[in-house]
């Protein structure tokens, strides 16, 4: 029994270190390439990229769980062309997220890794807030107090922004936070939209996920020839990648499958814990790579930040039932 609880644990530590570097890479190296003086590439493409590489990972995954090629077709078959309703509803979603992703790259080229990942977090009660509006669920008051202490430390954080010495490229603050603000309404209605379509039916979460990423692929190509068409058309789909462009595809492409996954086997209090600990990462690397220089009110407001993203995740205590104590041999005695 202690051996199977000790590999639990294991697999929830690597979870959540896996979890956690995903994260923290992602949000700097995404930084990273926005400011490096070399050719830019099109942030629009390599969001349409990102979905391609998350639907053919979807096919792989749902090919195992149906366990033939027959039945994966039939799968397929059934639930795309033959559920028109099906990825009309699934297209909502995938136009929010195309968004959102849109959104981190606007983001991430006028903030610091480190200021958007604090600031980023208000995802948390944005969702909060339209779980209670469009799943009728209540938050406990630990939780309402986490989500006021959140907001008050990403306002300590863009009170007094920490500046980075080594970015030469232009920046601009307040389009910047504009793109983290546009991006958190996003994140919080589409997750919320997205798992009241799972829980509406029992189809497969992979299933699911298809439905979504092929919506997601269209409306990202759109995205790409509305945006930049004329200069994509001159200088090519690809222009600019290198292997950083195409592994921070590859982060935000596992990203948000493994993320989905781990889910399943840890908790809030671990999706906390790796939150904040993608935070300090973040941060760590900004002062390395981006010379950040880190303000007192920087730091209050991110360690609050931190403190409310675990205790918003503590398990809630049931108070539906009474806790009934079991009486003592001496009190048995008395009553007989």
């Amino acid at each position: 029994m202690a051996a199977k609880e000790n590999v639990g644990l294991i697999f929830k530590m690597y979870c959540l270190l896996v979890m956690t570097l995903v994260a923290a890479a992602y949000t700097v190296l995404l930084r990273y390439t926005r400011t490096v003086t070399t050719a830019m590439y099109f942030s629009t493409t390599a969001v349409c990229v990102t979905e391609v590489i998350k639907l053919l990972l979807s096919v792989a995954i749902l090919a195992k769980e149906t366990g033939s090629f027959s039945r994966l077709m039939t799968s397929l078959k059934e639930n795309v062309l033959g559920s028109p309703a099906e990825m009309l509803k699934l297209s909502v979603p995938s136009l929010v997220y195309a968004l959102q992703n849109n959104m981190a790259f606007v983001a991430l080229s006028n903030l610091d890794a480190a200021v958007y990942q604090v600031t980023y977090q208000l995802k948390i009660p944005c969702t909060a807030l339209c779980t209670v509006l469009m799943l009728q669920r209540s938050l406990s008051k630990l939780q309402w107090l986490s989500v006021f202490m959140l907001c008050g430390g990403v306002i300590l954080v863009q009170y007094s922004p920490a500046e980075a010495t080594k970015v030469q490229v232009e920046q601009n603050h307040v389009l910047g936070l504009g793109a983290v603000a546009v991006a958190v309404l996003c994140s919080g209605f589409a997750g919320v939209y997205f798992e009241k379509v799972l829980k509406s039916s029992d189809t497969s979460l992979w299933v699911r996920n298809i439905q979504m990423y092929i919506s997601g692929i269209v409306v990202t190509l759109a995205g790409v020839y509305l945006s930049d068409g004329s200069q994509v058309i001159e200088k090519g789909f690809f222009y600019g990648y290198n292997y950083l462009v195409w592994f921070v595809i590859l982060l935000a492409s596992v990203g948000g499958l493994y993320t989905s996954v781990v889910v399943k086997y840890t908790d809030n209090i671990m999706k906390g814990f790796s939150a904040a600990a993608a935070i300090v990462l973040s941060t760590i690397a900004s002062v390395m790579l981006f010379g950040l220089q880190i303000t007192l009110t920087f730091t209050a407001g991110a360690v609050l930040v931190c403190v409310s993203i675990y205790t918003y995740g503590l398990p809630r205590k049931d108070t539906t039932k009474l806790d009934i104590k079991e009486p003592s041999k001496t009190e048995r005695l008395i009553n007989v």
